[in-house]
């Protein structure tokens, strides 16, 4: 077994598992050391939990609760099999929903709803969204459970108090965009867990924290590319990327052009109509 820690912040872990078992070797029983939601991305393997059996496939979804023995065979597939497991604390899965149903399933068939969640999970691995990975991870949590549980953890009519402590989030996000901010150090900011300050931001601002925040630095980029000669590698760090390749590939993105060609546009002479179109197409960026 390959394992590949991907991120980790206070309440979640983000891992991705790389068996490479087959037909031939012997299975075994194992437990979960941990509340944990995997989304099988590769390959197939049987999976036996509490006397039930699943075919686990692309899309599938591996349910696992603390103490469950389980034990998973590769009788039909040689190929080996990858899964981007996410490991949650106690405490987020008792803010998320505990119910006995959610975590005694054993696994989830695929479903396109998940599937979708899933592959933004693993866009935000391969840095082609601005969707951080732990978001994703608390969306496909969220959505298994909700399917459990026919979403009785709904959020209903958001409260005007939680209105104004969201909005008042989202500019402490503007004004520390250039520093390195999680959900947890932005939801303690409104007195939040880090799942309920993910929906209620999404739910009020329309987008996630994460979005909004690749939103502002790519703000302050553009600003700092018009205003003078600035290496853009110091931009990028200025602003808070901590890589190059990652900020010059999200501005193309948002852009439509490298930080170099805005540059070149914005000090060359752009006129005010490309500006606003270029203004506003950052503003979008997703």
């Amino acid at each position: 077994m390959l394992v590949e820690p991907l991120a980790k912040t206070p309440n979640l872990t983000a891992t991705l598992y790389r068996c490479t078992a087959g037909p031939e070797d012997r299975p075994f029983a194992e437990a979960h050391g941990t509340y944990s939601i995997a989304f099988v991305r590769r390959g197939s393997f049987g999976y036996l939990n509490r006397g039930r059996h699943f075919d686990m496939v692309p899309g599938s979804i591996l349910v696992g609760r603390p103490g469950d023995e389980y034990t998973c065979t590769h009788d039909h597939h040689e190929g080996g099999d990858e899964c981007l497991c996410f490991k949650l604390t106690p405490e987020l899965v008792e803010t998320i929903g505990d119910d006995a149903e959610s975590w005694q399933r054993g696994a989830v068939a695929p479903r396109a709803e998940l599937m979708v969640l899933g592959a933004l999970a693993e866009a935000a691995i391969a840095g082609d969204s601005n969707v951080a990975l732990e978001e994703a991870g608390l969306a496909l949590v969220a959505k298994v459970v909700a399917l459990a549980t026919g979403d009785r953890h709904g959020m209903g009519k958001i409260r005007a108090k939680d209105r104004r402590r969201i909005v008042a989030a989202a500019h402490w996000i503007e004004e520390h965009a250039q520093e390195e901010i999680d959900l947890a150090s932005a939801g303690r900011e409104t007195g939040l867990s880090a799942f309920h300050f993910l929906r209620l931001f999404a739910k009020v601002i329309g987008v996630t924290p994460h979005q909004y925040l690749i939103r502002a630095r790519l703000r302050q980029a553009a600003l700092l590319l018009a205003e003078d000669d600035q290496p853009i590698t110091d931009i990028a760090f200025e602003i808070g990327f901590g890589d190059l390749s990652n900020f010059v590939r999200t501005f193309h993105r948002a852009a439509g052009m490298s930080p170099r060609a805005f540059r070149h546009l914005a000090q060359s002479g752009i006129s005010a109509h490309e500006r606003k179109i270029l203004q506003e197409r950052l503003a979008r960026a997703a």
